[in-house]
């Protein structure tokens, strides 16, 4: 069955406020507040990544403004609060993603790196643009009509031998309905469709295979 035709491309935002290594904390903050973002990528040369300076990067100076004994855990981000240029605050490498990596890959990369923003760059590491947690969540603005005919034409006219099944979807909330023998096609069929974008849960009512939920 196919991949999801979604990629980062389809949802990031090509215009991205970006700063210098050598922008100040404060013209940082700034930034940060009139564009509403938490977090900037930092460029060299001709727009080449090199860090993000992220609100977690700018706390520091205010968290460890008291001269407070610190511990050992507590000394890289408190070596930040001293820092006054993007190039002393920032986090590098910088946490990136390619255009035309998955929806899900971005997803799992803001996941495991707690990130709430990534800078899109491409082979060279040149900026084309930003996407946000908010961004990725735009695949489930998609029509339930939409979603219903990807299901239909891309996941069940796939399956070997086809079945008719009756496909609804209200609200992302996909019902399958109808007779399907092969056991062992409820759960690939019900993975097939979690996989398409925009589809939020999935409910088999199959007579022949059980009848329970996937």
């Amino acid at each position: 069955m196919p991949a999801s035709r979604y990629t980062v491309s389809d949802v990031m935002s090509h215009t991205a406020v970006a700063i210098g290594r050598e922008a100040s904390y404060k013209e940082i903050v700034e930034l940060m507040h009139q564009w509403n973002v938490s977090a900037v990528p930092v460029l060299e040369g001709e727009g080449r990544v090199v860090g993000v300076v992220s609100e977690a990067d700018l706390l520091p100076k205010e968290e460890f403004r008291q001269d407070d004994p610190l511990l050992p855990e507590q000394l890289e981000e408190a070596s930040k609060a001293g820092g006054v240029l993007a190039e002393e605050l920032m986090s590098s490498p910088a946490v990136t993603v390619h255009p035309d990596a998955t929806i899900a890959e971005a997803a799992r990369v803001m996941a495991r790196k707690h990130v709430k923003r990534l800078p899109v760059v491409d082979g060279v590491g040149m900026l084309e643009g930003v996407v946000s947690r908010s961004d990725l969540l735009k695949v489930f603005l998609r029509p339930d009509q939409e979603i219903e005919e990807e299901i239909r034409d891309a996941v069940l006219a796939e399956l070997v031998p086809p079945v008719r099944l009756e496909v609804t979807v209200q609200d992302g909330v996909v019902t399958l309905r109808g007779s399907l023998r092969n056991r062992a096609l409820v759960p690939l069929t019900a993975r097939a469709i979690r996989a398409v974008e925009g589809v939020v849960d999935v409910r088999m009512e199959l007579a022949g295979a059980g009848g329970a939920a996937a």
